[in-house]
């Protein structure tokens, strides 16, 4: 499809600005930008008055469970919620079954993703104990980044050896993305909680359990090696204040080393575990309102350099199960932005730090070509939100294939009225119909 929209008189937040403005999408991407447009050939045009036009978010760290876990999601089901959300491009685990730990088991998921997403797709290549050959041969133009699990994971995907650690970080060119969280803490805590409580442990033990200790010890090892290979490092998920001395502040471009903050580490606190329980399970655990504050501090500072969402779904059955056997994880995309924008109605982050968190910055960290920013010539990848509409979150308007979210009875106070992928619309709040307009993300890398 090649159509034509003419957006008028949105309200555009971009590049740290707010103004009003029409834009032209033409053969896919972002034809022109100005006070008023004006076109010959035949097209769509769309009254914006009154609506924000923002560039569609880039989340780098998603679970979309296929293959091998497909009684959970799917890339077809997730992506599509993740574009109802105003997510139009992701960047997917390895932790599937069989997980992606080989060129030919990486390629599969990009050609399942390539007949099914609503959302443009990259994939990371997954580090074991055992694959550095294969890892080495992955295309930096064609991959997002390599996936080192130092920290809770599936198969055998725990890399704990620090041999392996020392020849990935000293070898991979590429971009390498942690879970840090340090196994030995956190074996000893849940061996003593075990003594005590059994399977039946309280979830408000989660976040001591999975300590603060364990994420600054394992953050900082992996900073250490980092600094000395001066290898291009991102650790996902920080989860505690401790952890952000490590960090420096700046413009993401201008480092090595760079941090993820996500939305349920940002929204959450330990003060919502009775009432929650296994819904905000998570690895790393949502720790202390003092943490949580910190941490919006530090994406605010330019600490902390990008807000993902760690989306990661589980059947309710799963989920109702006690502490030792309910997994980690929720689902979060279709969610993800209309949070933040509450964070911004109450004056917790400004929408243009919103906007350079979810879109600019990812884009800049990955060297995404051409997506993040509302630019001439740019794919047009992009979310009209209404600021004038509530809505509330039930099960019945979970998009999620697991058909819950731990947002459940939050009013928002915005709604995704349309998302434009590749400069089509791949959604639509008054047409539920699943699209497949997601291309494959390449980089700008050398």
């Amino acid at each position: 499809m090649n159509s034509i929209f003419l957006l008028k008189n949105a309200t555009i937040v971009n590049e740290g600005q707010k103004f009003t403005s029409d834009l032209l999408i033409k053969s896919g991407r972002i034809e022109k930008i100005a006070s008023s447009i004006n076109v010959d050939e035949k097209s769509i045009t769309i009254d914006l008055k009154g609506k924000l036009l923002l560039p569609g978010c880039i989340d780098d760290q998603v679970h979309f469970r296929e293959p091998g876990l497909t009684h959970k999601a799917t890339i077809k089901s997730e992506s599509y919620a993740a574009v109802a959300g105003g997510i139009t491009s992701f960047m997917e685990m390895p932790n599937t079954i069989p997980n992606a730990t080989s060129q030919r088991l990486l390629e599969d998921k990009y050609l399942i993703a390539k007949n099914a997403s609503s959302a443009n797709y990259s994939f990371y290549m997954g580090a074991s104990n055992d694959n550095i050959e294969e890892v080495l041969k992955t295309d930096a133009k064609n991959v997002c980044g390599v996936k080192v699990f130092m920290g809770s994971s599936t198969g055998n995907m725990l890399v704990d050896n620090q041999k392996t650690l020392e020849s990935l970080f000293s070898n991979v060119d590429m971009l390498i993305a942690t879970h840090c969280e340090d196994e030995n803490t956190i074996r000893k805590n849940i061996k003593a909680f075990e003594n005590k409580y059994g399977s039946n442990i309280p979830f408000h033990f989660h976040p001591v359990i999975r300590s603060e200790d364990a994420c600054y010890i394992s953050s900082s090892f992996a900073i250490d090696i980092a600094k000395k290979y001066g290898t291009r490092l991102h650790i996902l998920h920080i989860s505690t204040e401790k952890e952000l001395s490590l960090f420096s502040k700046g413009e993401v471009t201008s480092k090595k080393i760079t941090a993820e903050a996500c939305v349920h580490h940002l929204w959450f606190s330990e003060m919502d575990y009775n009432e929650k329980g296994a819904f905000i399970k998570w690895n790393p655990a949502v720790k202390k309102e003092s943490d949580r504050i910190a941490i919006m501090n530090a994406v605010n500072e330019n600490l902390i350099d990008v807000i993902a969402t760690d989306h990661a779904p589980h059947t309710l059955e799963e989920k109702t199960n006690p502490y030792t056997n309910a997994p980690s994880g929720g689902p979060l995309v279709q969610h993800a932005l209309l949070a933040m924008l509450e964070k911004v109605k109450s004056n917790e982050i400004s929408i243009e730090t919103l906007v350079k968190k979810m879109a600019h910055a990812p884009a800049d960290l990955f060297a995404v070509q051409n997506r993040g920013y509302i630019r001439e010539g740019y794919f047009a990848d992009l979310v009209v939100v209404s600021p004038n509409e509530n809505q509330i979150v039930s099960k019945e308007n979970c998009l999620y294939q697991c058909a819950w979210s731990p947002f459940e009875g939050q009013v928002f106070s915005n709604v995704i009225e349309k998302t434009f992928v590749n400069g089509e619309i791949a959604y639509d709040k008054n047409k539920n119909t699943i699209t497949d307009f997601g291309s494959r993300l390449t980089f700008d890398r050398k």
